[in-house]
């Protein structure tokens, strides 16, 4: 997400002369120019061997500021390396979250568990993971979907007003007079109102004199009430008023409407240009306010805080921080109160990746439980914030940056999901070559229309058990290293069925399809027979080479060189002829049914040099014997380490 979701703050540049490389990129840094920023840190970067920390770090933060998470997970993975745990908590929970965008969630666990030496830390964490990988089993919650007001720019932090929906864009140019903001060089973000439920409704400016030239918006306001709160910049005679460093930080402002004008606009007491505040959201009975800072002493990059409401709006007591239950070293935003619900947005929780929405229960104003995840679909790789939820009606909106959008985010809908279920399917993945049962095996499901998939693992008997929805066609894929996979397809129809159980999925594992002779491991066939004095693949020998295309098949990672050998009957170069002849006409064969030409390392003939017992030139042997040496190997010579080496699950 290459906006200001967070706090939107602007940089006032000051001009300077002869600077260096390094000052030119760190004044573009503080300009939110990232882009430029990265270019120069590059070439530092490029011109060194082993770049300075302060170069690898600005290149990992400009990267993760723009949301380019890939990009940004090789720099962080470098601070790692040279720093290990004192590269910091803030790091760390930004790694997480590019490994996770990059579709690394294993190696994401594995770095929380190692970097975490904080057991109440800890235990939060894998509590908060349990409970993701629980829902992850269960039928889907809610449905989500895309609503058509969404511009080819930035749409985001959508709230309630009466039966419409405000949200944030950045889609007009002309209110700023074709300024663009230099963080994600899309025009300044105003506040539109729309009908939601009307794909004809244009989406017009929310209140006619609630617009400046530059950042306005999350609206916050109670039911009924003609109060409104808001975000902007400091703003003094129409221009940026910006602090000591030369930042125009945001505050939350108050205003009354009336007559679709905003009146007596006054800002509140606990903002300060040393800091932002915005995000505002108000608890259903109007008495507290719930908003997002960096102000000092809070715990993370920015946190969520509460503050008591008088009768006319105005605070009157300090924010109050919510505490390391909700805050983290990471970022919390986009607070939303539903109920007795705390909705909000956070990299420092256990996610998928990227931002994701959480929920949690109030106990007080001012203190809530273990936040959860809310999980697929709400959630995925990328930033999910912004929600703001209906219980009593079971739907709501939130904003995404996830592939497949519009713009740089889009706001979507989401409702609570219908019953969709139809079928458990449940039984054993066992070992093909003993039937005992595979512990730990894996069971992706996949729907075969939108390509999603749900990952399962079989308990310490192998058993497995999934819930399937109606109407699909269904792919079950059981996999589990140094096995074969198996797929099981299973269309279900629009009513529920009886479950389906005791169902047997059977896995080979690699080392029955294997034979070892010494350090050489070879694909185990039977002798590939030949006619007389040819080299054309016979109906027989089809029989075995289909042992070792089932082997290349199941096994994509594995290459083999063809070694063809045959007895001492016949002259030496006429042998070796024939042989080289089967050789290669048994590769051709393999590439014809589908198997990449690469990964035939080879294909040659040995003749009689070869072999295996004492039937040379001469000696007089049975048919038997002159068998033996009548023999065509598939030699493996490379393999994945998965094959290589035991694995074992976490």
């Amino acid at each position: 997400m290459k906006k200001a979701i967070f706090l939107i703050v602007v940089s006032i540049s000051i001009g300077a002369f002869a600077q260096s490389k390094l000052e030119r990129a760190d004044q573009f840094y503080k300009d939110f120019k990232f882009e430029k920023a990265i270019d120069l840190y590059q070439e530092l970067a490029d011109n060194k061997r082993k770049p300075s920390l302060h170069v690898v770090q600005r290149l990992a933060d400009s990267y993760f500021n723009m949301s380019k998470y890939q990009q940004a997970k090789d720099w962080y993975l470098k601070l790692y390396a040279i720093q290990g745990k004192n590269v910091g908590e803030s790091n760390v929970i930004k790694l997480v979250q590019c490994l996770k965008s990059s579709m690394e969630p294993e190696k994401a666990d594995e770095l929380l568990r190692s970097f975490y030496s904080d057991k109440n830390r800890l235990s939060m964490i894998m509590a908060q993971k349990e409970q993701l990988e629980m829902l992850a089993k269960e039928k889907a919650r809610f449905e989500i979907s895309i609503l058509p007001f969404n511009s080819d720019k930035s749409d985001f932090a959508p709230t309630f007003f009466n039966e419409m929906l405000i949200f944030t864009s950045a889609r007009d140019t002309l209110s700023a007079n074709g300024r663009l903001y230099p963080w994600n060089n899309q025009p300044y973000l105003d506040i539109y109102l729309t009908d939601p439920d009307n794909m004809n409704f244009v989406p017009e400016k929310f209140l006619s004199n609630l617009v400046s030239e530059y950042h306005d918006s999350n609206v916050a306001s109670a039911p009924g009430s003609k109060t409104v709160y808001f975000t902007r910049n400091y703003i003094k005679k129409n221009r940026l008023s910006a602090n000591q460093e030369g930042l125009s930080n945001m505050q939350i402002l108050k205003g009354s409407i009336r007559q679709n004008n905003l009146i007596g606009v006054t800002s509140l007491s606990f903002n300060s240009q040393n800091y932002s505040c915005g995000h505002p959201a108000l608890s259903p009975d109007g008495k507290y306010l719930y908003f997002t800072s960096n102000m000092p002493g809070g715990y993370g990059d920015s946190d969520i805080y509460v503050v008591e409401l008088g009768m006319n709006g105005e605070p009157i007591a300090p924010p109050v921080n919510l505490g390391p239950e909700i805050n983290t070293k990471g970022r919390e935003m986009f607070p939303y109160m539903d109920g007795d619900v705390l909705y909000f947005s956070s990299d420092g929780h256990y996610g998928l990746g990227g931002l994701d929405m959480f929920a949690s229960k109030m106990n007080t104003a001012y203190s809530f439980e273990l936040p959860l995840n809310l999980g697929e679909p709400i959630n995925g790789n990328m930033d999910d914030f912004s929600m703001v939820y209906n219980a009593k009606k079971d739907y709501g909106y939130f904003a995404s940056n996830r592939f497949g959008g519009v713009g740089d985010d889009d706001v979507y809908r989401v409702n609570k999901a219908k019953a969709v279920n139809c079928l458990v399917y449940s039984g054993y993945v066992l070992n093909k070559k003993n039937g005992e049962p595979i512990p730990l095996a894996n069971l992706e499901l996949y729907d075969m229309e939108t390509g999603s998939s749900q990952s399962f693992l079989t308990d310490g008997d192998g058993y497995f058990n999934v819930t399937l929805p109606c109407n699909k066609e269904n792919k079950l894929v059981f996999s589990k290293p140094r096995f074969t996979k198996e797929e099981v397809l299973i269309t279900t129809g629009e009513n529920p069925e009886k479950p389906a159980k005791e169902n047997m999925v059977y896995l080979t594992p690699f080392e029955s399809l294997v034979v070892k002779e010494g350090n050489v491991e070879k694909i185990n066939v039977n002798p590939i027979y030949f006619e007389y004095d040819k080299y054309n693949i016979t109906p027989r020998a089809k029989i075995e080479l289909e042992k070792v295309l089932f082997a290349m098949r199941e096994f994509p990672e594995i290459k083999i060189k063809i070694e063809s050998h045959t007895d001492a009957r016949g002259t030496d170069q006429y042998n070796f002829e024939l042989s080289d002849n089967r050789a290669k006409s048994t590769m051709r064969y393999l590439i014809s049914k589908g198997i990449d030409h690469e990964r035939i390392v080879s294909a040659n003939g040995y003749g009689e040099y070869r072999l295996k017992n004492r039937c040379a030139n001469g000696v007089e042997c049975s048919e038997q014997e002159h068998l033996e040496n009548r023999r065509s190997d598939f030699i493996i010579v490379e393999k994945t380490s998965k094959l290589s080496d035991k694995t074992s699950d976490w």
